[in-house]
């Protein structure tokens, strides 16, 4: 999800540079779902996970004037390979260095259309950001991250912050995948178990058009590096971004200007494993609630 929204500026630049252009999003069904809102007559490909899957695409479509891709994996390379264009570009994920993810596709983009341009601009999500005005402040909380649980700020910080932000009483909303039901149900029971009623829990039960509808009218989205926190970027909520071992510099949110990274200074970092290699989890541990509830009274406070 993450990096297909980080994709955003690069896919308008195709639109941009060709008149009306038929394109075909090939790509896992939450990657396609980002990008199924966005103006054209487009066609979008669910990719299996197997290589017969390829060759009946590289079959189907056979006047591919141009290729692209932006995964270096086995399996785009090979899709690469079968599919019939004459032209035909893979991102490499070594090939640009110093820059944000947003950056390097934008280059690889604009390098294989010929372009000199490197201004990605913003980030782009259809629809736009809803017009909707929250009469209170509405806090959103992603716990979770897709890439593994190196990523994840602890549970205990998440209990320690949602018990000040009651204190508060902001509307909480807790976000995630299906596979963060378990995480963020313990953060349900935990305020349940303090008596607060002003939250609702929407982790496993939206789509992807519905999850960018409730970001894009938050007051706050306080979260870890994961896909819902570019789709804050994308609508510039005012972020709090929990970055432990992956590179901020590269993946943080783009070109949202309220938005504040909380992370640690460990030797470690950033080692952009899955699971701690160390077994410490230090980089997310040492990141306590108050300092992460402390950023986001500030941030409030500065905006509303």
């Amino acid at each position: 999800m993450g990096d297909s929204v980080m994709t955003t500026p690069s896919i308008k630049k195709i639109f941009d540079t060709y008149q009306n252009p038929q394109v075909i999003f090939i790509g896992s069904k939450v990657s396609l779902d980002i990008f199924r809102s966005f103006p054209g007559d487009n066609q979008f490909i669910e990719l299996k996970k197997n290589w017969y899957e390829l060759l009946k695409i590289s079959r189907k479509y056979k006047h591919i004037d141009l290729f692209l891709s932006y995964r270096s994996s086995w399996r785009s390379s090979l899709l690469k390979l079968l599919i019939q264009s004459s032209v035909k570009f893979q991102f490499q994920k070594n090939q640009y260095n110093n820059m944000h993810q947003v950056a390097k596709y934008f280059c690889f983009t604009t390098n294989a259309l010929g372009l000199q341009d490197r201004n990605p601009g913003k980030l782009i999500l259809y629809p736009k950001k809803n017009s909707k005005k929250n009469n209170s402040i509405v806090i959103g909380i992603n716990p979770g991250a897709a890439y593994g649980s190196a990523k994840r700020w602890t549970l205990e910080g998440f209990m320690g912050l949602v018990r000040m932000l009651s204190g508060q009483n902001y509307k909480l909303i807790l976000f995630g995948s299906k596979k963060e039901i378990d995480l963020s149900n313990q953060i349900e029971g935990y305020l349940k178990k303090i008596g607060y009623e002003n939250y609702e829990n929407l982790c496993g039960k939206t789509t992807i058009h519905d999850l960018k509808a409730q970001i894009s009218v938050l007051n706050l989205f306080i979260t870890g590096d994961s896909g819902p926190m570019h789709i804050a970027a994308a609508y510039e909520v005012p972020s709090i971004c929990i970055f432990g071992p992956t590179k901020y510099k590269e993946t943080s949110q783009w070109e949202n200007s309220n938005s504040k990274i909380l992370r640690t200074k460990l030797d470690c970092q950033p080692c952009m494993e899955r699971v701690c290699p160390l077994g410490h989890h230090k980089c997310m541990k040492d990141i306590s609630f108050l300092e992460v509830y402390s950023e986001a009274m500030k941030l409030v406070k500065k905006i509303y």
